[in-house]
């Protein structure tokens, strides 16, 4: 922890010292520019090896490499300034700038969200952000900075790629905040910004021929990244769970590149051209994030039916049953009743013959009674050898109803070369709005049972 402390106080006072003597000599200068200048970064790669507080390893090693990665480019960069070197030298730093982006994107939502597993739609929820929100980005912001190379095909990739990645940083690294604001999602957000802001800077100087090595406003890469690993040094709580993306943004990534298309095709030149790769990706990517949607919606309406269906008899079980019972108690206006059933002898037969042909039994038993119920009924199984019903119509009928049910077990069921007879007893009550309707069916049940009656009403024997 000692050598950390010295190694991030190091860093914080050679960038000072850096920005003074830049501050009081604007002349390009071999010591400043070249070894203290770089010196600042491979401080902070140090850092980001020794200094951090992380659990994650993965996302450790991809910001100490992302660090590594962009130091070697600077050195790189400033050598060609003070010696003459191959051109390809160039071509090499930019390489290593490059590998500074991939590097900070893996590691991102290991450092700042520790606890959390990113399941496949959370990956395409921030790819289509960070895609729209580029589009955008590449529309309005990155032409007006590009450098105008005559003919430089390499130099103007690179630039397009920095500009690019550099909002998707500052896009990812955001929503992380939006969504879990923190001071080290902050401070994390802070230095992507400084550094991002930089980039623009030396592209937009790059492009009117003002910018040269050494110039103050590049101390801003430095402070970026020393921002970033200093964050990684605070504690951060584990969390279990964590909404990445608002629906809402999603959204407005999606139709803000809807309408960026849209405006490519009526007035073609009017957005440079490269902004259609992003934008048809986000677009794509909508598209295929709503078919998973469409599935997953359609997964949760079969889980919510099975939550409410019996497994054995494809009833609906207790649940659903007393939800509808809820709702028809409230409307007595409408006429209807409920009955209760519980068969008779059911035990001694599952007893003798086993569980499975007692549970073939109660599948052929609830196959009768659903097709003795006049439509527009409700039958559940609600535990056991017991059933319910709830039956529109008058007292009369539904009555009429109780009674078919009965009658449709007058005759034996055939399982596995027995005949098997079973009874059942049946509590009718009518809806009268009153809030105890299952308990008085339940009564008028185990009145008709105790009694052999076959069929009571709460009003009577029938």
């Amino acid at each position: 922890m000692g050598s950390a402390l010295f190694l991030r106080l190091l860093a914080a006072l050679l960038l000072i010292a850096h920005i003074l003597l830049r501050a009081f000599n604007s002349s390009t200068n071999l010591l400043v520019d070249l070894f203290l200048y770089n010196a600042v970064a491979a401080t902070v790669f140090f850092i980001s090896v020794l200094g951090t507080d992380v659990k994650n390893r993965v996302g450790q090693y991809a910001l100490s490499f992302a660090i590594f990665a962009w130091a070697s480019g600077s050195i790189l960069t400033s050598a060609t300034e003070f010696y003459t070197l191959p051109g390809y030298f160039s071509t090499i730093a930019n390489v290593f700038y490059v590998l500074f982006y991939p590097s900070l994107f893996v590691a991102i939502p290991r450092l700042l969200i520790q606890g959390v597993a990113f399941s496949f739609v959370d990956i395409i929820d921030s790819a289509i952000l960070c895609l729209g929100l580029s589009s955008v980005g590449a529309a309005f912001a990155i032409e007006p900075v590009l450098p105008h190379f005559s003919g430089n095909v390499t130099k103007t990739f690179f630039a397009i790629f920095f500009a690019i990645a550099d909002l998707v940083l500052l896009t990812i690294t955001l929503s992380i905040f939006v969504a879990r604001p923190n001071l080290r999602s902050g401070l994390f957000a802070l230095g992507i910004s400084i550094f991002a802001i930089s980039d623009f800077l030396f592209l937009w100087l790059s492009a009117n021929s003002h910018y040269s090595l050494g110039l103050i406003s590049d101390d801003g890469w430095l402070l970026g990244i020393l921002l970033i690993t200093l964050a990684t040094s605070l504690r951060s709580k584990k969390i279990q769970s964590l909404e990445m993306i608002n629906p809402l943004f999603i959204a407005l990534s999606v139709m803000l590149s809807a309408t960026l298309l849209a405006i490519n095709a009526l007035r073609p030149g009017y957005f440079p051209g490269f902004i259609i790769v992003p934008t048809i990706s986000t677009l794509l990517l909508a598209f295929f994030r709503m078919t998973i949607a469409l599935r997953q919606a359609k997964s949760i309406g079969n889980e919510r039916v099975l939550a409410r269906t019996d497994d054995l008899t494809g009833l609906p079980n207790r649940r659903r049953f007393i939800a509808e019972l809820n709702l028809i108690s409230k409307t007595p206006n409408i006429e209807s009743a409920l009955l209760l059933l519980d068969l008779d002898g059911f035990k001694p037969i599952n007893d003798k013959y086993g569980h499975e042909v007692g549970d073939e039994l109660l599948r052929q038993v609830s196959q009768r009674f659903s097709r003795a119920l006049p439509s527009g009924s409700l039958l559940a199984r609600l535990g056991g050898d017991e059933f319910g019903a709830i039956i529109r119509g008058d007292r009369a009928m539904t009555i009429e109803v109780a009674q078919a049910l009965r009658a449709t077990l007058s005759y034996p069921f055939a399982i596995n070369s027995a005949e098997i007879k079973v009874g059942v007893s049946v509590g009718h009550v009518n809806n009268d709005g009153s809030p105890d309707l299952l308990r008085r069916a339940d009564n008028a049940m185990y009145q008709a049972k105790n009694q052999s009656l076959g069929v009571w009403s709460d009003q009577g024997f029938q």
